[in-house]
């Protein structure tokens, strides 16, 4: 199909044709901030480095390769003309679409910070820890940790107010993708909270909170949203939507293994975070229903080496017994399960061959991370 758009960007270059988007909203919102107070403005620079100095540019990227398999399908799958704006399909809507799921996400980061009680993000402090630390050096009065928590979680609230901000000016039928996504997002969250307080070690109780704090809003809403600004049908929309579920499974438990075995060095985030913010994640409840049934006191030092601060030789024996009890072995199984069935399905997309060969090169990416 022929739109008026540009010569679309290749894939790779999404993350930094998205990033040059985000620089454009920060200039663009600075002097309404800058109204207000420098007291706002400082911390709209906070979020402006958390936001344009890290990140992978994931979900942008699954938008794009949605959009992409939209405007380069055919046959009954081809993009609805009826639907507003198939006229005139172009990049810069996509782009602003993963500008808003990069603020999104920034928002989600943030707040998860808070709630783990994390120090660093991408090998720096967190911005909770940025205000805890600029209250103790300006010697204010009141709780420091209370201070940077709350100004962290009103940081985030702005990224995700300009997120909807952005999405408010494209083509409308998303609307109701984007509207699913932070529900999910939001409520899966609330579910990953209370599971840790209730010590819920079930595999599936750790599944529910993946499907829908993770896997939902990193791969299959960006595919779905991509796919529907391109103006897909119905169906093939369906189709990316299942691929996404997959793919975004397969994402999370590759940072379930990295939250326990990743080089801080490459993640940015200390050695056995998971372990120590006592998450309930898919590879630990694994764990322990493996342990209770071979070795049930070494479950009972699994179990209390979560949600503590640990030494290098309690982290090692953590370590050593989900390797022991298959546990490791038993998530890669399902990394590569879930990636062999997203592959098998990307190969049957109606729509060319270089779009199918970008989504699969970027389900292998993010399938097989190491950061």
């Amino acid at each position: 199909m022929t739109t008026d758009a540009a010569v679309p960007t290749p894939i790779e270059a999404v993350p930094a044709v998205v990033k040059a988007r985000l620089s454009e909203v920060f200039d663009t919102v600075a002097p309404t901030v800058a109204a207000i107070s420098p007291v706002v403005t400082a911390g709209v620079d906070h979020l402006r480095s958390f936001v344009l100095d890290g990140g992978k540019r994931v979900r942008p990227t699954f938008a794009w390769a949605g959009w992409q398999c939209a405007i380069q399908s055919d046959g009954p799958d081809a993009p609805d003309s009826a639907l507003p704006g198939a006229a005139h399909l172009n990049t810069s809507d996509v782009v602003t679409l993963g500008a808003a799921l990069e603020l999104v996400q920034a928002c989600a980061l943030i707040h998860d910070d808070i709630i783990d009680r994390s120090d660093t993000r991408r090998g720096r402090p967190t911005v909770h820890r940025v205000y805890r630390a600029e209250h103790l050096d300006a010697g204010w009065v009141g709780d420091a940790e209370h201070f940077g928590e709350s100004a962290a979680i009103l940081i985030g609230d702005l990224a995700l107010a300009w997120a909807d901000d952005l999405t408010a000016a494209l083509p409308r039928h998303i609307a109701p993708i984007w509207s699913a996504m932070r529900t999910e997002v939001l409520g899966g969250q609330l579910l990953d909270i209370v599971n840790e307080v209730s010590a819920d070690e079930s595999v599936d109780a750790a599944l529910s909170v993946m499907r829908f704090k993770t896997a939902a809003y990193t791969v299959a809403r960006p595919l779905e949203l991509g796919a529907a600004l391109g103006n897909a049908s119905p169906q093939l929309i369906s189709a990316l939507a299942h691929i996404g579920h997959d793919l975004g499974l397969a994402f999370q438990l590759r940072d379930d293994l990295l939250g326990v075995f990743g080089d801080p060095k490459a993640t940015g985030k200390p050695s056995g975070d998971d372990l120590v913010a006592g998450k309930r994640t898919v590879l630990i409840a694994d764990g322990l229903a493996r342990a209770q049934a071979a070795d049930p006191a070494a479950a009972q030092a699994l179990r209390s080496a979560l949600g503590v601060d640990l030494t290098d030789a309690a982290l090692a024996r953590a370590r050593e017994i989900l390797r022991e009890v298959g546990a490791g072995a038993a998530i890669e199984g399902r990394i590569a399960d879930h990636l062999r069935s997203a592959l098998s399905a990307i190969e049957n997309l109606p729509t060319s061959a270089a779009a199918r060969a970008d989504l699969a090169a970027v389900a292998n990416a993010i399938a097989y991370r190491n950061a």
